[in-house]
This record gives C-alpha cells, sequence and structure tokens, in this order.
C-alpha cells in the first residue's frame, strides 16, 4: 500500500521538539515509500489559535526541510489544509451518523451534567440515548440546544499499534462521547476522522498521548463505514529528569534552535534518533540517508530523551562538514545583524575569511560561536578581559618586550606562521623571558582573551599591520596607571 500520512499541528502554539518529530517520522515514512505527506492545520479552537502560531509552524517545517504533497494552491505551492475551513463538512458527517442511529442528540446542560458528576456518576449515564422521538420533537420545537454524543457499544475494542503491538480498550469505560458540543461546534474526535477518511489517510503516526483516543475514533471510522488506518503512537520525549519535556527543560520552537544556531540538517539528524533506531552504530545520517534507512518498526517503544549536549555534538559534526562557501553563507545573516558582514568574505577576501572559519571549526557548537570565538578577526576594537589583563600584561618588563616583537615583526620578509613563531620564540631567548610568558601576552594582546586557537595561525590571519597596531595598543595599556 502506498502510504498517505498526515502532520495535523493545533496552531496553538509555535512547532516545538516533539511535533517536529512527528512530522519527520511521517514525512520520512512517505519518502521512503513513495507516498502523500498532507500538512494539516487543525484550528478549529478559535480562542487559542493564532495566525501567528500558523506561521510558525510552518516556518518551522520550512527550515527543517519537510515539504507537504497536497492542499489548497492558490497562484503559489500548495498552503495546508485548515480545518476551520471544513466545518460544514463534520457537521454534516455528525447528521449522517445521528440519523443511522450511531449518535444521538443529547440536551443536557452544563450544570445538570456537573450535577451528575457530583452525584458520584462518573461517566455520562445515556439519559438523553433513551429520550423517544416525541420528546426529541419536543426539545427540537422548544429550541434547546444539543450536542451531538457517539454510541459506544460494550465489549472489547482492540488494534494493532505498529509500535506497541496490540492494544485493548474496554468499552465499559468509555462513556458516549461529545462529536459536536451544543454551540455546533465540533470536536477534535469528529473533524480528525472526519478528515482522515476523506483524505484516505492510511497511517495515523503521532504521540503517545493520543492512544487514548484511538478507540472513539476507531468506532466512527467503523460507523462511517471507513477502512480504519494503522496506528504508529511514539513514544514521548522526556527532559534529562526523565519527566516530559517542556520549558522548565530549555525546550523551545524548532525555530528558537534555529535563531540559536543550530544547523537544519543537525536538528532532522537528532530528532530522528529520538525513539528510533536505524539498529548498527551510525549516528550521522544525511537527509536521503535517513529516507533510505527509516522505518516504522526502528520506532522504539520507550521514551527518548532529549540530551542538549547531544545536539550540540551533532550541529558540531555537522558544521565541521559544510564546505566553507556554504557555511559562510550560512554566516553572513548573522554576521549582518552584529554589523559584521563584509561582501568581500564571499568576493575579494574570500580566502581569508575560509581559513579563518577553518582555524574557528573546531572550537564552536552552534554559529553564533564564529563570533564568540572569532570577533577579535573582524573588528579592531578588541574588548580585554580585565583577569588576562592583569595576570599577562601587567607584568614587570612585559612593555619592553611587546615593544621588541613588533620591531621583530616589522622585519620579516613574510608574515606567515612559521615566520611568526619563529621571531617570537627568538625575541623571547634575546630578552632572556620565557616564551610561553610572551605568548601568553601576545594572545591577551590581539585577542583581548587568555584563550584562543592556535596563537601563531592567528597571527599571521590577522596580519602584520593589524597585530603591530594592536601590540602598540597593548604596550600603552601595560604602562597605564591603574585605576
Amino acid at each position: 500500500m502506498t502510504p498517505r500520512v498526515r502532520f495535523a499541528p493545533s496552531p496553538t502554539g509555535y512547532l516545538h521538539v516533539g511535533g517536529a518529530r512527528t512530522a519527520l517520522f511521517n514525512w520520512l515514512f512517505a519518502r521512503r515509500l513513495g507516498g502523500t505527506f498532507v500538512l494539516r492545520i487543525e484550528d478549529t479552537d478559535e480562542v487559542r489559535s493564532s495566525t501567528e502560531m500558523v506561521e510558525g509552524i510552518l516556518d518551522g517545517l520550512r527550515w527543517l526541510g519537510l515539504d507537504w504533497d497536497e492542499g489548497p494552491k492558490v497562484g503559489g505551492p500548495y498552503g495546508p489544509y485548515f480545518q476551520s475551513e471544513r466545518v460544514d463538512r463534520y457537521r454534516a458527517m455528525a447528521d449522517r451518523l445521528v440519523a443511522q442511529g450511531s449518535a444521538y442528540y443529547c440536551y443536557c446542560t452544563p450544570d445538570v451534567l456537573k450535577a451528575k458528576r457530583h452525584a458520584g456518576v462518573d461517566k455520562y449515564d445515556r439519559t438523553c440515548a433513551a429520550l423517544s422521538p416525541t420528546e426529541i420533537s419536543a426539545r427540537e420545537q422548544a429550541g434547546m440546544p444539543h450536542a451531538v454524543r457517539v454510541r459506544v457499544p460494550e465489549g472489547t475494542m482492540s488494534f494493532d499499534d505498529l509500535v506497541h503491538g496490540r492494544i485493548e480498550f474496554d468499552g465499559a469505560h468509555i462513556e458516549d462521547f461529545v462529536i459536536v458540543r451544543s454551540d455546533g461546534h465540533p470536536t477534535y474526535q469528529l473533524s480528525v476522522v472526519s478528515d482522515d477518511v476523506e483524505m484516505a489517510i492510511t497511517h495515523v503516526v503521532r504521540g503517545d498521548d493520543h492512544i487514548s483516543n484511538t478507540p472513539k475514533q476507531i468506532l466512527l471510522y467503523r460507523a462511517l463505514g471507513a477502512g480504519v488506518p494503522q496506528f504508529a503512537h511514539v513514544p514521548l520525549i522526556l527532559g534529562p529528569d526523565k519527566k516530559r519535556l517542556s520549558k522548565r527543560h530549555g525546550a523551545t520552537s524548532v525555530m528558537e534552535y534555529a535563531r540559536q544556531g543550530y544547523l537544519p540538517e543537525a536538528m532532522l539528524n537528532f530528532l530522528a534518533l529520538l525513539g528510533w533506531s536505524p539498529g548498527g552504530n551510525q549516528e550521522l545520517f544525511t537527509r536521503d540517508e535517513l529516507v533510505r534507512t527509516f522505518t516504522l518498526e526502528g520506532i522504539s517503544g520507550g521514551s527518548a530523551v532529549f540530551n542538549p549536549e547531544k545536539l550540540d555534538w551533532f550541529n558540531q559534526q555537522q558544521i565541521a562538514m559544510l564546505a566553507p562557501g556554504e557555511l559562510a553563507r550560512r554566516l553572513q545573516p548573522l554576521f549582518s545583524a552584529e554589523g559584521m558582514w563584509d561582501p568581500a568574505y564571499l568576493g575579494d577576501r574570500h580566502a581569508w575569511f575560509f581559513g579563518v572559519l577553518e582555524l574557528l571549526k573546531p572550537r564552536v557548537k552552534r554559529l553564533g560561536d564564529f563570533l564568540e570565538h572569532g570577533r577579535f578577526f573582524f573588528t579592531s576594537h578588541i574588548e580585554y578581559d580585565a583577569a588576562a589583563v592583569a595576570k599577562h600584561l601587567r607584568i614587570e618588563g612585559m612593555a619592553e618586550h611587546l615593544t621588541a616583537l613588533a620591531r621583530a615583526f616589522a622585519v620579516l620578509e613574510s608574515f606567515d606562521q612559521a615566520s611568526v613563531e619563529a621571531a617570537l620564540r627568538a625575541t623571547a631567548d634575546a630578552r632572556g623571558v620565557k616564551a610561553a610568558s610572551l605568548i601568553h601576552a601576545v594572545r591577551v594582546t590581539v585577542t583581548g582573551k587568555a584563550v584562543s586557537p592556535g596563537l601563531f595561525e592567528v597571527l599571521a590571519l590577522v596580519g602584520r599591520d593589524e597585530v603591530r597596531r594592536r601590540l602598540q595598543a597593548a604596550v600603552e595599556l601595560a604602562t597605564a596607571p591603574r585605576s
């Protein structure tokens, strides 16, 4: 069977990690088997849904590269389906269920239902299911509002979950559930089944928190005479404390991870392995490899733990694999936002810029780290770490040592890594100072920090003129009166 799957988020929040993983599993399953991936926005909650949240969901999917295959199309790419535009279909389906006796009108008011609960009635007692046609007619003529409830048959219901195996429910524990509220609004149970039937969905891949909805939806499929899709319920994602992932764990929207400097390739790779295993020891996958490898059978029945350090590792690996030109293009928006982008970085100065990026790569986990660790490459204004200055610059004789080093650098025929190292070590020997001491001082001089990539590589990339200027500034700093 060629699968037709759907991702159906509610726009009451942005696209978060759990939803993104559900979307990814559906997308991978469809792509591997040449199926169809449908995007459906379940926006029937008018109070909590918003256009901003819809755009946030779409932005997250686009950033991850999870494209969908059908939907309304007006002068552009496919848009998602919106349940708010399909309400009449749901009401018509409810009318059909009532007409065939699978559902009935319920005239019990909220106050009546509340009183029943207070009286110890743990589920609806089918008061309105027993109404005669005459009683129903009288209530309708009186204009009494009504909900629509589905008759839940007695006995055990079961289905074979593609992740958890056979799951059974006792109908005695399921009350006749509402599919249309008394205000005329269809409920989730009706709208989701109506859409799945009309869209010919063959597989429903979703979170474990929907397992309790499944028997109700199966009853609706059967009442409608429709085929029941296969279900695969994916275990929830937990935080490091083994509790359900939430904002207290630092969980944010997918696009927030994008703003924090994570690559979509890394997030995709990381999400795929949260609760799914391809078998074997491979961890790094391209998008195409994930498509070729993914199976629903590989989904684990146990919960997955969101490990931020592991996500950082994936991001670091993906950054390391980017070609210099592609990495530069990914960094351009970030540099531009900081006022540090120079078009020459992809033009006449690309060789220099690529060299800086390659030097910084081993130290970065996120894109922002390129500026965090290498800002001194892209600006002449150096922010000095006060502790580093006190420890390495404001020591006896260091100003004279730096002055001598500046003279040595000035006469070098070539200002490359080997030449500057030889000049620095020769200066240290000539002045009777440890090379390590001079190296530390020069590092603070040029970078403002006590820690940096290899100093001699840094000096060669910063360049002779700028290094000499910073050495002079450091001499002034080392000899300035302390405040």
